[in-house]
């Protein structure tokens, strides 16, 4: 905060007076008398660069965050200058720039305040480090909420909170607890139903004050570095978590088994203990894809080596693993033991790819193996070394995907849990401390983790978990919460973890389902494997020291619970595949919070458990014990319970009933939900006809399905399928418009359509204008009707 005590009588200084303004194409400068340039660049109508030097010098303009893909372009600029102010406006908002004080207002066209600044730009010398503390204050609007931030385990509106990001490893963290994993410098404001966006692209260390200290006021500020910000105009919420994303990136499609279920444990080892565990998975018909692989089955936890007591031929057991339809996952962290007989070690040090203390020697820490070095990644060159390390566990013994944890980076038995600062890293050929290249250095990991796994994996695409991350980093990497505690208190930190990074630009997440320390009782469990399976990233995990946390685990109640639930998750995949092709092609957040969904409803700025899957399902898990049921708040529009096909109408708070073995979980009126049939695996059989719940509607409803090869990458050469539905209803009629794209031929020849809330008995059904025999459509209690997949118009009416 800009008025905070240890801040404020320490020096701060400001820009004066505008003497120079420069225009270069889409650049803006303004230059003070004092030597501060402000500069704005245009990168779109709706999206504003601002950057400010001190003593007229820039520093190179490099970021590990954006994506070079972004959009770019804008439709109008026009800069005049008056006696107070220049004026720069776009299509979109309008900018004044106070001449004698350098401050920025920028308003929408009809002249409302979106964002304005207080104190503005000012910083003050780091007498300590060099260089500055850079600092901006702005005028916090009339009922003004905040939202975004990443990884913070607290309320969803920060309005009244202050942040820091500082990526940590917190064991068993608590709510509240800062700093967390992950930096994500974002956030977005909403008042007067405007929305906008703030990303402070800036590594070092960095703060942000929601009008905690004073109520008018909000202020990000950062140890070091430029004052360096994005800003983007709404006004709607969903504009701007697009635009963050499409600034910052979106991943490639993952192949389909990832959005499958997950099972890992701290660690599971020996063999026969892995595959004790994935037959369990088969015999009690509990789907699962994915087993993961602790830092256990390593040799002295030196990465990329074996065990060879407890896994004598892991290229043996992984192809065993796979011909039962479990991809094999093992972790990889950061820290390589000092051993000079050990292969990953010499060729590291003989190419002096570890980080160095500013004096000179190898940074030492202890980790799991005792001491280690840690490669720089911030060196390209490093990077690409990195990379060709998986050739052997990848590309020859055929591991399918790479963890990467303790990369924040995490180091033992030291209070500050990370490296010293003095540490030196290349930064992609713009030397610094640790002080700027802590918070990516997570992220240039999972980087280069990624390049090594797509590289062997091909023609397969990658998969890749990290823990620690900054903005930027979904185009590599999914991710997961971090060492959470099995407590109904962080159920609901999971929950609304989640609903952030998705609003926060990165949608790939999840968290370690059932808590990471402690342990679960079995309701607790069910409870959370009922959330579980509306996240992105679904994978139970547990430090393994209270006892055992796989679905059958608990009973014989609640892993008929959890094999419903992880059923009904296999049912979804095309459902949650579409999710994933909106957040991968439009930077469609995978959950929307209601904020997100509905921000003119004032109701939705608080809610913190509801959330909408996708776009057309709404979820709000129970998290207190003993519950059969609960009150949740329904948004605007009309809803079908999922479990009665009860209707209801939203923008008001109720009690639903939801026993242990439900959640309350409602359908949109006119979705068209697609469905498979359950499997096992991804990949178990072949997909014969695709299910689609149709929840009628009088009034029209769009809904898309998207498929490709489930895996490779053809879907890039526009294989895939496309299919956009079109749903009118009328109190006799139900109209259903079909428009497909893409090149793939999906294996069905049949959808079957199953009609939920049909007001009228069918007595008449059109296929492209031609008459079907109601015999012909497989037409079971009304209800069931079944067609030919490449139909165009499909019109049933009754009576």
């Amino acid at each position: 905060m800009i008025t905070n005590t240890e801040l404020e009588y320490k020096g701060n200084l400001y820009p004066n007076k505008i003497v120079d303004f420069l225009q270069e194409a889409d650049k803006l400068f303004f230059t003070t008398a004092n030597g501060v340039i402000l500069q704005i660049t245009i990168l779109r109508d709706s999206v504003l660069r601002f950057r400010y030097a001190t003593e007229n010098v820039f520093e190179p303009d490099f970021s590990y965050a954006i994506n070079d893909d972004a959009g770019i372009g804008y439709n109008h600029l026009n800069v005049v200058k008056t006696d107070t102010e220049y004026i720069v406006e776009t299509s979109k908002v309008r900018v004044l720039i106070d001449i004698n004080t350098v401050r920025v207002q920028i308003s929408d066209l009809d002249g409302n305040i979106i964002n304005e600044d207080e104190l503005g730009f000012h910083w003050e010398e780091n007498y300590e480090y060099g260089g500055n503390v850079v600092k901006m204050s702005k005028i916090t609007q009339s009922a003004e909420s905040f939202y975004g931030m990443g990884d913070k385990a607290t309320h969803s509106n920060l309005k009244g909170k202050r942040v820091n990001n500082w990526a940590m490893d917190q064991y068993a963290f608590g709510k509240d607890q800062e700093p967390l994993y992950k930096a994500i410098p974002f956030y977005m404001g909403l008042h007067n139903n405007i929305a906008y966006g703030l990303f402070f692209d800036n590594t070092f260390r960095s703060y942000f004050d929601f009008a905690h200290e004073r109520r008018n006021v909000t202020s990000f500020w950062a140890d070091g570095g430029e004052m360096n910000y994005y800003f983007f105009y709404g006004p709607k919420m969903p504009d701007v978590v697009k635009s963050y994303t499409d600034l910052t990136g979106t991943p490639e499609m993952p192949p389909l088994w990832v959005l499958g279920f997950h099972q890992s444990k701290w660690s599971y080892y020996p063999e026969k203990r892995v595959k004790e565990v994935t037959k369990k998975f088969r015999d009690l018909k509990i789907p699962c894809d994915a087993i993961y692989l602790d830092i256990d089955y390593m040799e002295g936890f030196r990465c990329f080596t074996w065990n060879n007591n407890y896994f004598p031929n892991p290229k043996k057991m992984v192809q065993e693993l796979s011909d039962d339809g479990f991809k094999t996952v093992a972790i990889i962290d950061p820290g390589i033991k000092v051993d000079k007989d050990y292969w990953v070690y010499q060729q590291a040090k003989d190419n002096d790819f570890f980080c160095k203390r500013g004096d000179g020697p190898y940074m030492r820490g202890k980790v799991w193996p005792g001491e280690c070095n840690f490669p720089d990644f911030t060196n390209p060159d490093v990077r690409e070394w990195w990379a060709t390390l998986y050739k052997e566990l990848i590309g020859d013994i055929g591991v399918k995907a790479v963890w990467n944890d303790m990369n924040e980076p995490a180091v033992m038995e030291v209070p500050t849990k990370t490296f010293p600062l003095d540490v030196r890293h290349d930064y992609d050929g713009h030397p610094c401390s640790h002080r700027k290249a802590h918070n990516i250095y997570g992220t240039q990991m999972a980087r280069a983790t990624y390049e090594g796994v797509k590289k062997y994996v091909y023609p397969k695409r990658p998969f890749v978990i990290t823990r620690s991350a900054y903005s930027g980093a979904q185009r590599f990497t999914s991710t997961w919460t971090g060492d959470n505690v099995a407590t109904w208190e962080h159920l609901w930190i999971a929950n609304v973890q989640v609903q952030r990074m998705c609003m926060s630009g990165f949608s790939f997440v999840g968290s370690d389902i059932g808590g990471f320390a402690e342990q679960p009782n079995g309701e607790l469990f069910a409870r959370w494997i009922q959330l579980g399976i509306f996240h992105p990233f679904c994978r139970v995990h547990s430090s393994g020291d209270h006892g055992d946390q796989e679905p059958w685990s608990f009973g014989t109640e609640v892993t008929n619970i959890v094999r419903k639930f992880i059923e009904l998750r296999y049912q979804l995949l095309p459902y949650l595949y579409t999710m994933f092709w909106n957040y991968h092609k439009d930077g469609t957040p995978m959950i929307q919070p209601l904020v997100h969904y509905d921000q003119e409803d004032t109701q939705t700025h608080f809610r913190t458990d509801e959330f909408i899957f996708g776009k057309q399902i709404l979820v709000c898990p129970v998290q207190e014990p003993n519950a059969q049921g609960r009150r949740m708040y329904v948004p605007r529009g009309k809803w079908y319970n999922y479990w009665t096909e009860e209707t209801i109408v939203g923008g008001k708070e109720r009690w639903v009933i939801a026993d242990i073995d439900k959640i309350p979980l409602f359908i949109k009126e006119g979705a068209i939900i697609p469905k498979y049939p359950v499997q096992q695996y991804v990949g178990e059989i072949e997909i014969t006809e695709l299910v689609l719940d149709v929840y009628f509607k009088i009034g029209s409803e769009s809904s898309t399905v998207y498929e490709d090869g489930q895996d490779g990458f053809d879907y890039k050469k526009g294989r895939y399928s496309l299919r956009k539905f079109r749903l009118r209803g009328k109190e006799n009629e139900l109209i259903i418009q079909q428009f497909k794209d893409g090149s793939f031929i999906t294996p069905y020849k049949n959808f079957t359509f199953k009609l939920h809330g049909l007001p009228f008995k069918i007595v008449n059904v059109e296929v492209d204008n031609e008459k079907v025999a109601l015999k012909d459509l497989k037409l079971n209690g009304n209800n069931t009707i079944e067609i030919c997949k490449d139909f165009t118009e499909l019109h049933i009416t009754g009576e």
